[in-house]
């Protein structure tokens, strides 16, 4: 116990029932919260901010208020709730998410943060003699999927409740505390940016280890530890006289260059004792072949007595899995693995075995496991030791180097409090690896926080519902994200005012803003926009041409792509006459299958023959694709050789053009013997000009962009029946409660009683088209299913989805995802009772199948929706249905460890 003279009283209380002293950010944090501050608390993973959090709990409970504990994620819902009923009782905790509802009346309620948001569009009765929010992992407001919701939250809370924000340890606090302050009133902001387990950094070599940085420098600077220097030096020597240094292939690396073994690494920290280790590695594939090269090569880290420890926490999390299941499921060597002290970790892991590793890990069970980044956000699983392969990574569109945000994120999993006395973060040499690089990443400590906030239809609908229109923009123009953009204005405001005075001395020097010169200097200009405006005319003409020719075009022409890697004959599956972007799905001679535009035809495509397609035609599949091109080749159309296109200016033939020409030739400064020096400084000019109004239009944009956005969709919820004379209708309240990205598509399908006379599987499969996202492009989309329901239900809803990008595109509206059809066969399989293994394959992608944690992701997501609409659904019938099928798709493997 912990007596503490001096505290306020509530904290000297709460000192008092804990095991530990507090630390100097926690007691600031904790008082700043009695004296009646909201508080933004931001500090290192590990360091301890949830105190402050449970701090807000005891003064709820204290005070007879209630307070309500947000968390990102249901698994760290449910261990919060653990926790907080353990110290304060059954009867004083309840759990709200969006699968379990538990004493939901209880003075403290842990939840995720979507259903706090939902509580206050629906003005929910539970709000009442709330006193506390904690929001966990508040800095998620930067996820671009999810992070809108924590703006919505600390929008909309009543005033007079007390706000406490943890976040991880971002660079720019104090900006997000002044937003804060902006919005919610009085708030403390403490930052601790002192790591409670040290830190230290490592390369490793082959199978030596050295420090990255230099500890015995005086020097203040960062300095690269001169021994791994020098031993780099004699290894990259060594390596190019046995010729393994040579030049650098694929990705960087050294052409024969062969990294230390995964299970030498491994042997080699055991050694040092700095296991238990994470070593992250960005892919789930690199994972597991990095799990299955340990096993090969018979490595074994666990402990002698472990094994019945071990077999009981895997029993615990897997034994309501289906036994038949348990081979596809690739049970019996994740279970060796984990017997052995070595694990993956990834988000295609299904859920009880990513789980049953985590709960292995945290108890000193396993002590290697392979992680992809995702294992560094929001869960509590420190290790001794942090190893990184590589400091580059694929973002999702290219691969690119780790940030230093990035790098800190990762290690700091590293150290665990109360166990270790350091921890250690290792980087993998290979000959691409710049220490000076590392040691920079290792030295920054840059992570900030950027809003991911920007309004959509069901929040439109929700704050006109509950603020009305005018209420409602002003609501957003004092959101996190108009905060950071008005501030970014301020660095624009002071360009344009040093440009503005450079520009007045260029014209000084030209004679005047009303001298000949500058008329001259006009002229010029006006000639070089007419260029420039036939050049543009041409191009639009050849674009209109290529849209015209691509609406023409029929299933079974055959067209030539004339430029682009796709090139050569292609054969139309599908033809599109979408107007202004038409997209047919051809096939090409190189069974290529996907969807092209104007862009892929600089000249109009011609139908330069005909072939005969069979009825249906399934381009997922390889073999029909292959046998698709081999008689596409042998209908004996060639493609036509393609002339050289002329884009030169064609000035003569243009009137302005020639005027404008003449008007320059006879002006007075055309013949002044310093006219080419005063141009280049005209051009200077002009340059300037241009670059000062891009920045006025930059601040113009920035300024009220929210609002803006917020007027359009406005528009288009009136122009569609949603909202009418300021007012929400009863579609509109429909659409208020469908939390989904394609909410209005949703709403639209209900209303239009597209998806009636479905059965429970048709419909799973149906709506799976509108939260699936294939992992790689396939630019396909087909009214395709296996049931003719299924086929009618999803063209409705693709037409729907069309009809709704078309009024984006009027309105200046980012558009709607389309539907995917990637998953409609295997939740369909599934939902009707076929064993996992089928679903599984009819799941996954040209012939592989789909890996247990994604499926089981996917029909979650899919179940989601599929009580949503059970929920809002005027129809009895597609509400009905609609609960058969959470029913149906809720079984074996989906309902197993479902936190």
């Amino acid at each position: 116990m912990t007596d503490t003279p001096g505290l306020p009283s509530e904290l000297a209380k709460f000192a008092g029932e804990i095991s530990f002293d507090l630390d100097p950010f926690q007691s600031t944090a904790c008082a700043a919260l009695e004296d009646g501050h909201s508080v933004l608390v931001c500090a290192p993973t590990g360091a301890g901010k949830t105190i402050v959090g449970e701090f807000a709990v005891h003064m709820a409970l204290a005070s007879g208020g209630k307070c309500f504990y947000t968390t990102p994620i249901k698994a760290l819902s449910n261990q919060k709730f653990a926790d907080l009923t353990a110290r304060y009782g059954r009867d004083s905790v309840g759990l709200l998410t969006g699968d379990q509802s538990i004493n939901p009346g209880a003075p403290v309620v842990v939840m995720t943060t979507e259903v706090l948001r939902n509580m206050l569009y629906a003005s929910s009765d539970s709000l009442r003699g709330l006193s506390y929010v904690v929001m966990d992992e508040v800095h998620y407001l930067a996820d671009r999927f999810r992070g809108a919701v924590w703006e919505e939250v600390i929008l909309h809370l009543p005033p007079d409740v007390r706000l406490v924000s943890l976040s991880a340890t971002v660079s720019n606090a104090e900006e997000f505390g002044a937003w804060m302050e902006t919005v919610r009133g009085d708030t403390a902001v403490v930052v601790d940016e002192t790591r409670p387990v040290p830190l230290w950094q490592h390369v490793m070599v082959g199978r030596r280890m050295f420090d990255l940085f230099d500890t015995k420098s005086s020097d203040h600077k960062v300095v690269v530890d001169q021994d791994l220097v020098r031993f780099i030096r004699q290894r990259e020597s060594a390596d190019r006289m046995h010729g393994y240094g040579g030049p650098r292939g694929r990705g960087g690396r050294g052409g024969n260059f062969r990294p230390l073994p995964r299970p030498d690494v491994l042997a080699r920290l055991d050694e040092e004792n700095l296991l238990p280790a994470i070593t992250f590695i960005f892919s789930r594939a690199g994972c597991d072949g990095a799990l299955a090269q340990c096993l090969r090569a018979r490595l074994d880290l666990s402990r002698p007595g472990e094994a019945g420890q071990i077999d009981e926490i895997i029993e615990k999390h897997t034994g309501d899995l289906p036994k038949g299941d348990l081979e596809v499921l690739g049970y019996w060597e994740w279970r060796e693995a984990l017997q052995r002290g070595l694990a993956a970790h990834h988000a295609g892991m299904l859920p009880a075995f990513r789980h049953t590793v985590e709960e292995l890990f945290v108890k000193g069970l396993v002590r290697a496991v392979f992680a992809t980044e995702t294992l560094a956000l929001g869960i509590n699983m420190p290790a001794r030791t942090v190893v990184l392969e590589r400091l580059v990574k694929f973002n999702g569109e290219t691969h690119a180097e780790l940030t230093p945000g990035e790098y800190t994120q990762l290690t700091g999993r590293a150290g665990r409090r109360g166990i270790d006395v350091e921890g250690h973060a290792v980087v993998l040499w290979q000959p691409e690896v710049d220490t000076s690089a590392v040691a920079g990443l290792a030295s920054t400590r840059t992570y900030p926080l950027r809003s991911s906030f920007r309004p959509g239809y069901n929040m439109s609908i929700n704050l006109i519902d509950r603020l009305g229109a005018k209420e409602a923009r002003t609501l957003l123009e004092r959101s996190f994200a108009q905060f950071q953009a008005d501030r970014s204005v301020v660095g624009l405001v002071r360009g344009i005012e040093r440009n503005e005075g450079a520009l007045r001395k260029l014209e000084s020097q030209l004679g005047g803003v009303d001298g000949d010169f500058m008329e001259y200097l006009s002229l010029r200009d006006r000639i070089k926009q007419r260029e420039r405006d036939i050049q543009q005319q041409g191009r639009a003409d050849r674009r209109g041409a290529a849209v015209k020719a691509l609406i023409g075009l029929r299933r079974g022409d055959v067209v030539s792509i004339p430029v682009g890697k796709r090139s050569g004959l292609a054969v139309i599956l599908e033809p599109d006459q979408t107007p202004g972007d038409p997209r047919p799905l051809v096939l090409t001679e190189d069974h290529w299958a996907g969807r092209v535009s104007a862009a892929d035809f600089p000249e109009p495509a011609e139908a330069l023959g005909r072939m005969d397609l069979p009825r249906r035609v399934d381009h997922r599949t390889a073999r029909i694709r292959r046998d698709l091109a081999s008689a596409l080749r042998g209908t004996g159309i060639s493609a036509p050789r393609r002339g050289k296109r002329n884009d030169r200016v064609r000035g003569g033939e243009d009137r302005q053009l020639s005027t404008l020409r003449r008007s320059l030739r006879s002006h007075p400064a055309h013949n002044r013997p310093d006219r080419e020096q005063l141009s280049r400084t005209g051009e200077r000019y002009s340059r300037l000009a241009r670059e000062t109004e891009t920045m006025r239009q930059k601040v113009a944009a920035t300024t009220n962009s929210l609002a803006r956005t917020f007027d359009r969709i406005v528009g288009l919820l009136e122009e569609r029946g949603f909202v009418a004379h300021g007012e929400v209708t009863a579609d509109g309240r429909r659409l208020a409660r469908i939390y989904a990205e394609s909410d209005l598509v949703v709403a639209e399908a209900l209303r239009q009683g597209l998806w009636r006379g479905l059965g429970p599987a048709e419909l799973a499969a149906v709506v799976s088209t509108l939260v699936y996202e294939s992992r790689q492009e396939t630019g396909l989309l087909t009214p395709a299913g296996p049931t003719d329901p299924i086929r009618r239900a999803i063209a409705g809803t693709i037409e729907v989805w069309s009809d709704l990008r078309s009024d984006e595109a009027r309105h200046k509206l980012p558009p709607t995802r389309e539907p995917d059809l990637g998953f409609v066969t295997g939740v369909y399989k599934w939902a009707r009772g076929d064993a996992l293994a089928e679903a599984l394959l009819a799941s996954g992608d040209q012939g592989t199948t789909m890996s247990a944690g994604d499926f089981v992701r996917w029909c979650r997501q899919v179940i989601d929706l599929l009580d949503q609409i059970h929920n809002t659904a005027d129809d009895t019938e597609i509400a009905s249905t609609a609960a058969k099928a959470v029913r149906a798709v809720r079984r074996g493997v989906v309902a197993v460890d479902a936190a």
